[in-house]
């Protein structure tokens, strides 16, 4: 199982860059970072730092979209990012959550998502695409290589990821689900003539990692985490618009918990003291995140690597990020990775 490390990028940049010069010291393979224009800083300039001040890392986007950037734009970006050091990208796209929603748009369709998944991956590894009806080549690109990784959740998506992209994101850790959505994504490809296991699964979650499992110890981290299953109730919230409480193609464990859900305020997406997400139980924190002693997360992590799962992306957005990627490095990537 490989690891990566999620971060927002707040500024200042250098406390990003130097996060994930910690996480590659504790054996971090992955680097990633949110993209959503308006409440962070521009992610492509701190990649260029992240990978000039690291040696192996791959570093991308969790999640970039179709909708705010021209899909020219996002292909040249990584392709020159590939070209200055080394084919170290992956493009993870999806919908458009905050980035579309706080600009006041709409996610992007799943028609668009997937035109774009092409697009960009061919102009970026020096093939001709058409885009908004134009033929168009990025004549400089030689040698390059940009897997494409698409977050999804519900059935239609699942299909689409499992059509056209090189990889699956999958931002929660619930065992069940994770099965679930996996076989998905899974079956989609085969229908598609594509062979799974050339296909990567990334489960990205909260981690914690307390000094035991007291209560105390545990309300905190629970706490410190909550914020994710308000993140998550956003995407729920579209599926059980479209779907329906309780529809055969989406699990009721996944969209039960929303019930109590009165609205989202986007200027705390993603912090630890989000006030949108005091209808999360602690049930759902502690299914949809990893939380507990270092054995905890073991435990975990070898059942979703037994399900398919091939990275976890820890989000590291909390009071104890510098104490959470140490004790990956020293007890959970090791124990992983033998």
């Amino acid at each position: 199982m490989d690891f990566g490390l999620v971060l927002q990028t707040d500024p200042p940049a250098s406390q990003v860059v130097g996060l994930m010069r910690r996480a590659e010291r504790n054996g971090f393979r992955y680097g990633w970072t949110f993209d959503s224009a308006v409440l962070w800083q521009e992610p492509f300039v701190i990649h260029s730092q992240i990978l000039e001040h690291t040696a192996k890392l791959r570093v991308g986007t969790m999640v970039t979209n179709p909708g705010t950037r021209a899909w020219e734009v996002t292909a040249s970006s990584f392709a020159t990012l590939n070209d200055m050091f080394g084919n170290r990208t992956v493009c993870g796209i999806g919908r458009g959550d905050s980035a579309m929603r706080v600009a006041g748009r709409k996610p992007n369709t799943l028609a668009r998502l997937g035109a774009a998944i092409d697009a960009i991956r061919d102009l970026a590894e020096g093939r001709e695409a058409v885009v908004d009806g134009t033929p168009i080549r990025i004549p400089w690109v030689r040698d390059g290589r940009l897997p494409v990784w698409m977050a999804a959740y519900g059935p239609r998506a699942l299909a689409l990821a499992g059509q056209k992209a090189d990889g699956f994101i999958l931002q929660l850790a619930d065992p069940y689900l994770t099965e679930w959505m996996i076989a998905a994504f899974r079956d989609s490809a085969r229908a598609a003539g594509r062979d799974p296991s050339e296909l990567t699964v990334c489960v990205a979650a909260p981690a914690y990692v307390t000094p035991d499992d007291s209560p105390g110890a545990l309300a905190h981290a629970r706490d410190q985490c909550r914020w994710f299953g308000g993140m998550v109730g956003n995407h729920v919230a579209d599926l059980v618009a479209r779907y329906g409480e309780h529809s055969d193609l989406v699990p009721d464990a996944l969209t039960a918990y929303i019930k109590g859900r009165q609205g989202y305020d986007y200027s705390h997406h993603g912090r630890a003291d989000n006030p949108s997400t005091d209808f999360v139980p602690d049930e759902i924190v502690d299914r949809f995140c990893l939380l507990g002693p270092a054995e905890a997360h073991i435990e975990k992590l070898r059942h979703l690597r037994d399900l398919g799962v091939d990275q976890f992306a820890v989000y590291d957005m909390h009071d104890a990020k510098e104490a959470t990627i140490d004790a990956y490095g020293s007890d959970v990537i090791p124990a992983l990775t033998r």
